[in-house]
């Protein structure tokens, strides 16, 4: 039953990721603005026009555009960047593994601390800490992950300048890295230089986007412990003299998990969305950056990649969370 759900999801997965390809190529087609215009030059020919139209394929009716485009997408070939001039496949390579590591990173930090913020919190029940474990948590909650990238910059790049402003490494480290991982190569390489000065650009970034996430593990979470706290089971275990300590983390975390984990994975979606806007504060190199360049010069080779890449990473992760769940409340596996 779990590998005839993971098929079906998958096929649908197939479906809405062509339904988000046609939304978005008609779209893109449809406002007004003309991409070709942006890239003659002052005394360009209307021949010259034509031709450079004709080679982007957008001198044909939208759905002879669309099935010329869907055609090459399926065979690997999305086509080249009008405002870039490089094959857009290649441009998601290089910049997709920055976006990865800095999603990645951003979530170990959010469960970490959500984690310990949510343990604590069902430690302090009903003592004087506990409205301010509270307080503490929805203050994070509310601001959202630009205004802690502003913050960030405020106070860890003008008043205390501690970490880099912007990009994903210096230039002057040096480097020989066969993927565009360098995070995981320079870690795998034990390359610490490198790891050292990836590891401090990321970090401003990476807070930016896991405190806001952080402050809904730690909600949910510990609501979740406080539910499993006051089981039968967790009272019998209590009787046979265990510490409250002992009791969440080796009966009740395992039973809240399951929640925290599917609401984590919808958040972590909303996380990837986030990385255009702090990849652009911080000029991080990574696809939500380019992103915003792609929607500024109307580049639709380029827009029409990401959308896709975007949508399977959205598609991805939410198939990989309903695996967590359900391998955390074997009663989903067979459902």
């Amino acid at each position: 039953m779990l590998v005839l759900s993971v098929f079906n999801r998958v096929l649908l997965a197939a479906v809405t990721l062509l339904g988000v390809a046609v939304v978005v190529f008609v779209l893109l087609r449809v406002v007004p603005g003309d991409p070709i215009a942006m890239m003659i030059s002052p005394g360009a020919t209307p021949e010259q026009i034509a031709q450079l139209r004709a080679n982007y394929g957008l001198d044909g009716s939208i759905f002879s555009q669309f099935m010329i485009w869907l055609k090459a997408t399926v065979t690997g070939d999305f086509g080249t960047s009008i405002s870039l001039r490089r094959n857009v496949l290649e441009l998601l390579g290089e910049r997709l593994p920055a976006t990865l590591e800095l999603a990645a990173a951003a979530l170990v930090f959010a469960v970490v601390l959500g984690g310990a913020v949510a343990i604590t919190g069902a430690l302090v029940r009903r003592t004087l800490l506990e409205p301010v474990v509270d307080t503490v948590n929805g203050t994070v909650l509310a601001v959202p992950d630009f205004i802690w990238a502003l913050a960030l910059i405020l106070i860890f790049g003008v008043f205390y300048p501690v970490f880099p402003l912007s990009g994903r490494m210096d230039p002057s480290v040096e480097t020989h890295f066969v993927t565009h991982f360098y995070l995981l190569e320079s870690l795998l390489t034990f390359n610490f230089s490198a790891l050292i000065d990836i590891s401090a650009h990321m970090i401003m970034p990476v807070l930016a986007l896991g405190l806001p996430l952080a402050a809904i593990i730690a909600r949910v979470l510990k609501e979740a412990l406080l539910e499993a706290m006051v089981q039968d089971y967790i009272l019998l275990a209590r009787l046979k003299g265990k510490s409250t300590l002992r009791l969440i983390l080796q009966e009740a975390l395992r039973n809240a998990v399951g929640p925290t984990i599917a609401l984590t994975g919808v958040q972590f979606t909303f996380l990837i969305g986030g990385t255009v806007i702090v990849e652009r504060i911080f000029a991080y190199p990574g696809i939500g950056n380019m992103a915003i360049d792609a929607v500024i010069n109307r580049d639709l080779p380029l827009i029409q990649g990401l959308v896709l890449t975007f949508g399977a990473l959205f598609i991805l992760i939410n198939l990989g969370v309903d695996l967590l769940v359900a391998a955390f409340n074997p009663r989903l596996a067979h459902g």
